[in-house]
């Protein structure tokens, strides 16, 4: 299992160990699934932007997904807001493309950018259309935290001092959503929060 992300996956504002792709592998309910979880995940990508080490979400599937990989979840990016309109779009399709090339067997599950308010800039929702549209189209699992409500009815415990990355709370929170989105694929049913289907 492949997470790539940028840093709400890796622990930033907390520690790497506080992430929440380390909380579910280190989950002794989830350890039932013999899963290996790699955490390619890095601090300000995108599917566009450029984070840490050159880093975006393509160049991870590049570097962290195999034919051995039976699952890919890529999640956000807030990063990608102010991006040319539908270039945020063309990336993420061709980050799907690549993961489906490596990893022909793999379930792909995309979630969208979060919000910590109910009133989400229409930057942020213009981006988590755009990435629905690349999922739909590539025949992935969309999940949207926007409709959803994560995080913003509980964003003052949930997110840190920052205002901007979870807390150990959020990182627990967010373990928890995405395990129950994972657990069904792993049974070989469909995820519980009712992502678009495919």
């Amino acid at each position: 299992m492949v997470i790539i992300g940028d840093s709400l996956s890796t622990g930033h504002g907390t520690s790497p160990a506080d992430a929440w792709p380390t909380l579910m592998e280190n989950d002794p309910a989830f350890k039932q699934f013999r899963a290996t979880v790699v955490n390619a995940a890095k601090d300000g990508s995108g599917y566009v932007s450029v984070g840490q080490d050159g880093s975006t979400f393509g160049s991870q599937v590049d570097t962290a997904v195999t034919d051995t990989t039976r699952l890919v979840l890529f999640f956000g990016s807030e990063n990608d807001m102010g991006t040319a309109p539908g270039e945020t779009e063309i990336a993420a399709s061709q980050a799907f493309a690549s993961a489906k090339a490596r990893a022909p067997l793999a379930d792909i599950v995309v979630v969208g950018p979060p919000s910590y308010t109910g009133m989400p800039e229409q930057e942020r929702l213009d981006i988590r259309d755009q990435d629905q549209a690349a999922a739909l189209r590539a025949g992935a699992d969309f999940v949207d935290p926007i409709n959803l409500g994560w995080i913003m009815n509980d964003a003052e415990n949930l997110i840190g001092p920052d205002g901007d990355h979870p807390s150990k709370a959020g990182q627990q929170y967010l373990q928890a959503k995405m395990e129950a989105l994972i657990e069904p694929l792993l049974h070989g049913s469909r995820p519980a929060e009712q992502p678009v289907p495919r």
